[in-house]
């Protein structure tokens, strides 16, 4: 029943072009499969208050305090196994990739804490951009148990409905995050960004390419403007972002 369920509300998603349209429809389907807690939100950066990326949530009294003073965002097992995922995952499956995490029992206490709110278990479904991962969907509460197919149709809703909330919620960032960047690179600035990205230094990339360390860092000038760059680590950073080098 469930996955009739999703493929309806998916191509209903489609259709609907209001926050005020999508979040019933979307609390309603939830309650339908047995969970009671819900948020979508951007993907956090260290110490940021996740709240505040928040586009549309829905939890236990008093749950999002105790994690914003306790800091749970920084050793969280769901949010710290986004970064390796690439399709959505159970709450309770990520502390078996943390036993030797020195963070371990804090993880544990946190797990405590958040059943006691009500927390019993969930899943957690990332969304990635052409800039890496972007937020996430989680969804939780009691014990509820999707299937493979259920789990798939999940990370379609959690992609799409994120991407609808992020353009209601804010149209400049939405903007921002799926704008085309046309980076127009010679064939020497691409061969020196990836010898850079393997950790070279400009004389190693000098003596590679058979040039001097100064044509290299002349190279390195053009391409740190045209990224925008503040330095050569960020160079790199962005250079991986938008696919550049891999």
């Amino acid at each position: 029943m469930n996955i009739t369920l999703l493929v309806q509300f998916l191509a209903l998603l489609e259709e609907m072009k209001t926050r005020e349209e999508i979040l019933p429809e979307f609390e309603r389907l939830l309650d339908r499969c047995g969970f009671d807690f819900y948020g979508v939100v951007r993907q956090p950066k260290p110490n940021e208050n996740p709240l505040r990326l928040l586009l549309a949530g829905r939890w236990p009294d008093g749950w999002p305090q105790i994690y914003i003073r306790k800091k749970y965002v920084v050793i969280d097992p769901t949010i710290r196994y986004l970064g390796h995922a690439q399709r959505g995952f159970r709450w309770r499956d990520t502390l078996a990739a943390f036993r030797s995490d020195p963070h371990r029992k804090r993880m544990e206490s946190m797990m405590v804490e958040a059943r006691n709110h009500g927390l019993f278990d969930g899943y957690i479904f990332p969304v990635h951009g052409r800039r890496g991962l972007m937020g996430n969907l989680t969804v939780g509460g009691r014990v509820v148990d999707l299937s493979p197919v259920e789990l798939s149709l999940f990370d379609a809703i959690a992609k799409r409905l994120f991407w609808k909330l992020l353009e209601f919620t804010d149209p400049e960032i939405m903007a921002e995050l799926v704008s085309r960047v046309e980076v127009q690179m010679t064939r020497r600035e691409m061969e020196a960004l990836n010898y850079l990205a393997d950790g070279m230094t400009s004389n190693d990339i000098g003596k590679v390419l058979d040039i001097s360390s100064h044509t290299v860092d002349w190279y390195m000038n053009g391409i740190q403007e045209k990224l925008k760059a503040k330095n050569r680590h960020h160079v790199v950073a962005i250079a991986f972002r938008l696919g550049l080098i891999s």
